[in-house]
């Protein structure tokens, strides 16, 4: 089995609320907010990421397995990295199939506590459902899981526990797991992992289909263009270069979080600061390698705010008790934000 990379998407984290005027900053907290509501770790409504047809290769094979599986109700398990698409995935075969007219739900096993499946599930009446990281169900619910699939049907005593309606209902499984090492080492049952992977469709990292990257960033701008009432920016030449260059770790959803800061900052330098620092820096954000979410994190601070400072001064011709004020600072912490940077950065030409 090939292995799976766990590492967390690079977060373009500007945490400066005494540097950043009010409106970015409310910006930024809304899509924070909104970001967090799509994250909850229980049972989820409607996707916020829709699937996008790609016109990469690998892609392209997905897609023709997706259409075939849609039309049966062989169980499938879907297997990709972090923020890969998944979820995305799983509602389009829903949508595809006979199902597609009936709820979509999402649960993640996680968050489901041991012998409480059936009522924080929420599952009634749903047409398609949708396991996130299988691995992580409990072995009770494990137990009920394998009854369901294995009778077929949701009029059983087991489907009921689980909060199922008397009808047929599809199962698709997901992981971002090493599921075979999770069946050695005893966390995942063999029998049930045989069972949910009827069909086992391996989605590709983002870093595997490049071609689609121009397409999922302006989706992904035009999205929060729209959400966010700002107008569509059009992305440089070096922009578009950096982000076939880069290795998203994070795979799609880094970067449509990487849209978004572009978008709400409405500022694509200082939105792509920390992400071009990373692309310079071979030992820490090479073609491939695995980037320290820290370490972007703070790279994207530092990038960020040495632009912001950057302006500041010379908007006040580099008076910098006048820049100190419009920053909302104070004069000593100018001065050692200008230490930390580096004086011979910040001279007045």
């Amino acid at each position: 089995m090939a292995s799976v990379v766990l590492s967390k998407s690079l977060r373009v984290q500007v945490c400066l609320e005494a540097l950043l005027p009010r409106e970015k900053v409310d910006l930024l907290e809304s899509g924070v907010r909104q970001g967090l509501k799509n994250a909850q770790t229980a049972v989820h409504g409607p996707m916020s990421m829709d699937f996008l047809e790609g016109i990469s290769p690998s892609m392209r094979s997905v897609e023709a397995v997706m259409r075939e599986v849609a039309q049966s109700e062989v169980p499938v398990l879907l297997l990709a990295e972090r923020g890969a698409g998944k979820k995305a995935t799983a509602r389009r075969v829903h949508e595809l199939s006979r199902h597609g007219r009936q709820p979509f739900r999402v649960v993640s096993c996680a968050a489901i506590e041991p012998g409480k499946f059936a009522c924080e599930a929420g599952l009634t009446g749903v047409g398609t459902v949708f396991l996130e990281e299988v691995a992580g169900l409990s072995a009770e619910g494990q137990a009920w899981l394998l009854q369901v699939l294995t009778r077929g049907s949701t009029n059983s005593r087991p489907a009921q526990a689980l909060g199922l309606a008397p009808a047929i209902a599809r199962f698709i499984c997901g992981s971002a797991r090493d599921l075979e090492a999770e069946v050695r080492s005893g966390n995942l049952r063999e029998d049930l992992y045989y069972r949910i992977s009827g069909v086992c469709l391996r989605l590709p990292p983002l870093r595997q289909r490049r071609e689609d990257i121009p397409v999922l960033m302006e989706h992904f701008l035009r999205k929060y263009g729209r959400d966010f009432q700002r107008p569509v920016p059009s992305l440089s030449e070096e922009t578009h270069r950096l982000f076939q260059e880069y290795s998203w770790p994070g795979n799609v959803r880094e970067l449509e979080n990487a849209a978004k800061a572009i978008v709400a900052l409405g500022d694509e330098a200082v939105a792509m600061g920390g992400l071009r620092a990373m692309l310079l820096r071979p030992d820490l954000g090479g073609n491939g390698s695995k980037v320290s979410l820290k370490q972007a994190s703070r790279a994207a601070s530092r990038e960020a705010e040495k632009e912001i400072i950057l302006r500041a001064l010379t908007r006040t011709r580099w008076n910098r008790r006048r820049a100190a004020e419009e920053l909302q600072i104070s004069y000593k912490a100018l001065l050692y934000k200008r230490k930390q940077m580096g004086c011979s950065e910040y001279r007045a030409s």
